[in-house]
């Protein structure tokens, strides 16, 4: 559904994509993660349309994004930055909406009003931002998007409200197929949602595969042992932290549950334990790799 290609962008001298790629299946949900300045924001703006790479492809269901309207109508791009016309109600921002998107239902617009709560002839500008917010995805939704693009969405939510969007989102993706590219710091909610994980770092994705996946690859395991982690261990093993907690050896270990267990069993231990990793700590420890260090193992 979405295939992004090589793309490269630049902003003077300074290299903002470096040859990025995505892929993302149609109806899926697809979590773009990444620290500040990793180029998600750059990239999102492309499959919007609002930026033209200066090299590779971006296409959405085969058709290039970049100055095309009516492939453009079938996409819904909720930004953490909002922008409303001066003076518009949400009513008069529908208006605007169903003048955009051929897939506009009023009826769908009177429908989800009891989740936000909103008077529709309130004036944009004036609501809060994370009634803006709300609005937004009133909007969005209510245009029946094939696709959803949305950067650090839930932001200004109160948690009820979050898991009340959430809801109506993937409520379509599973009745319309609707597909869903969301960049956000916040990988708790992440991992709730999302099939897929794409993992940027400086311009590029490091790590693209499904959330289960990219999951199992990293364990956290808790060992003890006599005579303290046997030599052969940390030769066999890709030990990516290790921390001494009294008698017990706390390791973030890469590779697969099977191998880690037996390689340690191997060596007789007084306890294994393996202990499931959020996506959070995955992202950390991940990074780890490219320049990254966390302190402390919890």
């Amino acid at each position: 559904m979405i295939e992004v290609r090589n793309v490269v962008k630049r902003f003077g001298d300074f290299l903002a994509l470096d040859g990025v790629n995505i892929n993302v299946e149609k109806g899926s949900v697809y979590g773009l993660v990444g620290p500040n300045g990793a180029g998600k924001t750059t990239i999102i703006k492309h499959l919007a349309g609002i930026y033209r790479q200066d090299y590779g492809n971006i296409k959405i269901d085969g058709e290039n994004v970049y100055e095309n309207p009516a492939l453009k109508a079938r996409i819904a791009y909720v930004s953490d930055d909002l922008y409303f016309f001066p003076g518009y109600s949400i009513k008069d921002a529908a208006s605007y909406y169903k003048g955009v998107y051929p897939e506009w239902s009023d009826e769908r617009f009177t429908e989800i009003a009891d989740v936000f709560k909103i008077d529709p002839k309130r004036g944009a500008r004036r609501l809060s931002k994370g009634m803006q917010k709300q609005a937004a995805f009133w909007l969005s939704l209510s245009a029946n998007p094939d696709v959803m693009i949305l950067d650090e969405p839930m932001d200004g939510l109160d948690p009820v409200m979050r898991r009340n969007v959430w809801s109506l989102i993937l409520a379509e993706v599973a009745k319309r197929d609707m597909t869903v590219l969301v960049s956000s710091h916040n990988l708790r909610e992440l991992e709730d949602v999302c099939d897929h994980v794409g993992i940027m770092n400086q311009g590029k994705i490091a790590i693209e595969k499904g959330l289960d996946e990219v999951k199992g690859n990293i364990h956290k395991v808790q060992t003890a042992f006599r005579n303290g982690l046997p030599e052969p261990l940390r030769v066999s093993l890709e030990i990516l932290k290790h921390e001494k907690v009294g008698s017990v050896d706390m390791l973030i270990v890469r590779g697969s549950r099977e191998e880690i267990e037996a390689k340690i069993c191997n060596c007789s231990p007084l306890i294994l334990d393996m202990v499931p990793l959020t996506l959070e700590e995955v992202f950390i420890y991940e990074l780890g790799g490219m320049g990254y260090e966390l302190e402390i193992i919890g």
